[in-house]
């Protein structure tokens, strides 16, 4: 007998918490190399491959390792991202209204609210009015598994609203990412890449199902976005928001599912650590930690991932119901979200890549230790409020049993 929908759902659900675990943990160990190894004898070493060039001159393709990791490993992530949010607004927990505006809300709260701590914070500093998107974005692969790791006895609609808000917050900072970093637009290589999505989705309509086309055809969209002077991660979230997610009559798994089993090990355990590597490298002395804690740029960013999201993650939550716009998820209760708006503070991956977007030189080394260091403390401090919530909800069930 087949399994109903919702059970589709929590079962897909729970292989993508397994993948992002294990990408989590192999990220953590990532980050760690990198930052040994940028801070040992043979940094100059670290450098050198990070700064390394390659890649035809044509369509400004020559990039450095770094540039490469960045706009090409980093386009499979947020195409996978992009897979999973089409999931969740056709079939999943964002479909239906009253279960999708409480994380889109709160993804929302979860943006604004850090963008105002570090204005506030970083006033007129040099920088301030690009770093002010750092602090927005929540790292789908780290929450996940700090999530997986402590609280396998919280209930499964908070784990769902976890991943809708990540998903949500991710679309977020690939809008502002669009909007804000875009350079020197081109309108030709623009018009290209409109041209290869619309056939995309035309082929994805046709239900063509050939690699041999689509490959070529994802190639052409991430060249042509990047020449349009859009970041090419754009061209990943893109193609995913335009692939099939429902499955026809006698098919197996739509192609959604399918590219996101094939996929998303290589985006969790490759793609976002290699990424790391070459974005997490950054001195760890004594100075320049001192600056992180005495600068402005840096403390708004730690202020807007810390303080800003769990605020804005939770009040904007605690507004919507209160007004009766959302449900809180089935079974959990307000200390459920507070640990879970804390660990939307794990910024890392995307707010990464925005700190080397919006700023050059030591002021984006400075930024990129606050939202290594920032990360490090939402997930210590949200670990050890799930492991409580988890050991709370084990002993209410063990009670009613």
């Amino acid at each position: 007998m087949p399994a109903s929908r919702p059970a589709r759902v929590a079962a897909e659900f729970a292989r993508y918490l397994r993948t992002e675990t294990t990408g989590g943990v192999i990220l953590l160990v990532a980050t760690a190399v990198a930052l040994i190894w940028a801070n040992s004898p043979i940094a100059e070493v670290y450098r050198a491959v990070r700064d390394f060039r390659f890649g035809p001159e044509l369509l400004h393709l020559n990039l450095s390792v770094g540039d490469w990791a960045k706009d090409g490993l980093l386009a499979l992530f947020f195409f996978v991202a992009g897979l999973e949010l089409k999931r969740e607004l056709v079939v999943g927990e964002l479909s239906r209204f009253k279960q999708a505006v409480l994380p889109v809300v709160a993804a929302l709260g979860g943006m604004i609210v850090p963008a105002l701590f570090a204005l506030a914070i970083a006033g007129g500093a040099p920088g301030a009015d690009r770093a002010w998107a750092i602090p927005v974005a929540t790292d789908i692969a780290f929450a996940l598994g700090v999530l997986a790791l402590t609280a396998s006895n919280l209930p499964s609609s908070a784990r769902v609203f976890l991943l809708s808000l990540a998903v949500v917050d991710d679309l977020g900072a690939i809008l502002v990412i669009a909007i804000v970093f875009t350079t020197g637009f081109n309108l030709v290589a623009a018009a290209v890449a409109v041209a290869a999505l619309a056939l995309y989705a035309f082929l994805q309509h046709k239900r063509v199902r050939t690699a041999w086309l689509y490959v070529p055809l994802a190639l052409v969209v991430w060249v042509a976005v990047h020449s349009a002077g859009i970041h090419a991660t754009i061209a990943g979230v893109a193609l995913g928001l335009l692939t099939r997610v429902r499955p026809d009559e006698g098919e197996a798994e739509a192609p959604a599912l399918r590219l996101e089993h094939r996929l998303q090990p290589w985006s969790a355990a490759v793609a976002v650590p290699l990424f790391a590597l070459f974005a997490a490298g950054i001195s760890v002395s004594g100075n320049a930690l001192g600056e992180v804690f005495t600068t402005a740029l840096p403390l708004a960013v730690l202020a807007g991932l810390i303080g800003g999201k769990f605020i804005g993650i939770l009040g904007a939550s605690a507004l919507a119901v209160r007004f009766g716009l959302a449900e809180r998820p089935r079974d959990t209760n307000w200390r459920d979200l507070a640990a879970l708006a804390l660990l939307g503070g794990v910024g890392f991956t995307v707010s990464l890549l925005i700190a080397d977007l919006a700023l050059a030189g030591e002021a984006a080394e400075l930024a990129k230790a606050a939202v290594l260091i920032a990360s490090a403390i939402a997930s210590l401090a949200s670990a050890a409020l799930l492991l409580r919530r988890s050991r709370a909800h084990a002993r209410a069930d063990a009670g009613e049993n």
